[in-house]
């Protein structure tokens, strides 16, 4: 049903104050109007109920959505996604239970404000658990001055919330904290200053550089010497190298190089075997 009628909701482009003079347009029904709208959707899955219901409460999601401004994410996101709890709550109201319906979709409304807040305030999420959530929101209320809580303050919030002294010291400091670019800009190098730039003084443990430019340098000089030693061997133990180890299409075995050049197969090893010491010798020294 949501998807028939989500556009309703939506928020046009344009200016926001114009929208939320369209939002003050729909009349607020009455207890008896909203209960009769709720049974023709839940009964009868009137859409056009649903239409009603929606936009007569689309007020009180610009009021709810105003309540989350300090997080410096666009206003009308916010009431965007209020909406979309809104659609949510309307979806699931049972207008048997006695209840008014704005009291049943606030917390639909704020839920969906939460998730949107906590997804884009930051790049690194702050709040993962649904405890860390809470302490999120609320911490955010709780505090009223700029700076860092002293450890009375500290307590009291702890006690208040239902947590320990040392959950509203890391969420603190979460919220306190800035997204830093890795890779920056020289325009970022200037702004920030080069000593917060993580990738320079980040360090990678698992790598060690000095190594693998050791191995690069073993491995060319390897290959040079391999192909200088291929070449000493005479034409038939380089056929028989080359047929053996170094065509990766077609791999040849001892029988069909001894039937090639009219030998035995065990000939054919021998000469391999040959051919083989006198390479390692040479690349190892």
């Amino acid at each position: 049903m949501i998807k028939d009628i989500q556009v309703l909701a939506y928020i046009p482009q344009g200016s926001l104050e114009a929208y939320v003079r369209i939002t003050n347009t729909y009349q607020i029904l009455t207890a008896e109007e909203e209960k009769v709208l709720a049974e023709r959707l839940h009964y009868q899955g009137d859409l056009e109920a649903a239409k009603q219901l929606i936009l007569s409460h689309l007020r009180f999601v610009v009021h709810i959505a105003r309540n989350y401004s300090g997080y410096g994410l666009p206003q009308a996101d916010l009431i965007q996604e209020g909406n979309i709890g809104l659609m949510k709550a309307v979806r699931r109201f049972n207008p048997g239970v006695g209840v008014r319906l704005v009291s049943f979709a606030v917390h639909w409304i704020k839920a969906e404000i939460h998730e949107y807040v906590l997804r884009n305030w930051r790049i690194v999420k702050v709040a993962t658990t649904k405890a860390q959530r809470k302490l999120f929101f609320n911490l955010r209320k709780t505090k009223q001055r700029l700076g860092w809580f002293n450890q009375q303050e500290v307590e009291i919030v702890a006690k208040e919330l239902g947590v320990t002294s040392k959950d509203v010291r890391e969420m603190e400091s979460r919220m306190a904290a800035q997204d830093i670019t890795f890779d920056p800009t020289p325009e970022d190098d200037i702004q920030a200053g080069q000593s917060m730039i993580p990738m320079l003084y980040l360090q990678d443990k698992a790598s060690n550089f000095v190594d693998r430019i050791e191995e690069n340098n073993w491995d060319d000089h390897a290959t040079d010497r391999l192909s200088t030693v291929l070449e000493s061997l005479d034409e038939r133990s380089q056929d028989i190298i080359r047929a053996r180890w170094l065509d990766d299409d077609n791999k040849s075995t001892l029988q069909e190089l001894a039937n090639r050049y009219g030998v035995s197969a065990e000939r054919v090893r021998q000469l391999e075997k040959n051919a083989m010491k006198k390479m390692r010798l040479a690349i190892e020294t």
